[in-house]
């Protein structure tokens, strides 16, 4: 196909999706609960209030807002939007799905477009489609490994506060001043729940969620424990912080042993593709049959899936967990 035609195609869908996005940002300005409330607020200032104010604390949504909450009506929708919420990224569940489907469409229209097979149209759109979710999950395992390390110097922190005399919420709202991120902001999110009057448990619960760690569970409940039975909090933030320290000292020593299983697996999932891309590079007659006989696609297909399944089977040798 003429490359000119391809790239018109290409253009012509970005001009959809931006007229699509154009029109819901005029919709969202005028009509959205967002600008409605602003027009309450603003009335509101001039002695002209048509609506009564809420002082509960709610999470603002930048763009469509009703298709998440249809998603969230659901308990898998609710988990995908925390599994997202727990990147730390600003973005909802709802927006990378629709990236993801745009991105996919791209890839699978692309290659019949340029005049090739369609088996690489859908190589490419699963590739595409998995691209936004793939940065997501990387963003979150580093989030919450950064997070997993801050921990204990918090427990401390709020230790020490707490034989200084001050009570819990100001020790949260310490450890949400001084901690760098991701910890400050998340420990001043619950500060910030605990000043609106969100109960402690549900606050507790809040945290959990958005940092998906057995040890900030096992904080939760120690502390929803020591409020119903009673004891030293203090000590009780120093037990839980020489154990999660231990843990990742034990942790640590297994990431260390299972350095060289890990690599090896690099190593053969990487193997195939740098041989067939030196043996095309040599010879690209070589290589022609398996994308153009019906039989040389199969088995590429076939020699995939074996591929994904022992990525999945290494992966569960070499993953430990502590």
């Amino acid at each position: 196909m003429d490359p000119s035609l391809a790239l018109f195609a290409v253009v012509a869908f970005l001009a959809v999706v931006l007229a699509l996005e154009g029109l819901y940002n005029l919709w969202a300005s005028k009509s959205s609960p967002q600008a409605k409330r602003i027009a309450d607020r603003l009335a509101s200032l001039h002695g002209e209030s048509r609506t009564e104010m809420s002082l509960e604390r709610v999470q603002e949504r930048r763009r469509m807002g009703w298709l998440q909450d249809l998603l969230d009506r659901s308990a898998g929708g609710t988990r995908l939007s925390r599994w997202v919420q727990s990147s730390g990224k600003a973005v909802s569940a709802v927006e990378m799905i629709v990236l993801s489907l745009a991105l996919g469409l791209v890839g699978l229209a692309l290659p019949p477009l340029l005049g090739r097979p369609a088996i690489l149209g859908w190589g490419l759109g699963v590739a595409l489609f998995a691209l936004p979710w793939w940065r997501i999950s990387v963003s979150r395992a580093k989030r919450v490994a950064r997070f997993e390390f801050q921990f204990p110097e918090a427990l401390d922190l709020m230790g020490r506060a707490m034989r200084a005399g001050h009570s819990f919420p100001t020790a949260i709202r310490m450890v949400g001043d001084e901690m760098p991120e991701p910890m400050g902001r998340d420990f001043r999110v619950l500060s910030d729940e605990l000043n609106y009057g969100v109960p402690t448990p549900d606050a507790l619960a809040n945290l959990s969620d958005r940092v998906p760690l057995p040890d900030v569970r096992y904080f939760a409940v120690a502390v929803m424990i020591q409020r119903e039975s009673g004891g030293n909090l203090a000590e009780l933030l120093d037990s839980i912080s020489s154990i999660v320290r231990a843990r990742l000292k034990l942790l640590g020593e297994v990431r260390t042993l299972s350095a060289e299983g890990k690599l090896s697996a690099q190593i053969l999932v990487a193997l195939p593709f740098g041989v067939a891309l030196m043996v095309n590079i040599v010879n690209p007659k070589f290589l022609s049959v398996l994308w153009t006989d019906p039989l040389g696609l199969r088995m590429v297909g076939v020699a995939m899936f074996m591929m994904v399944l022992g990525v999945l089977w290494m992966r569960s040798i070499v993953r430990i967990r502590v």
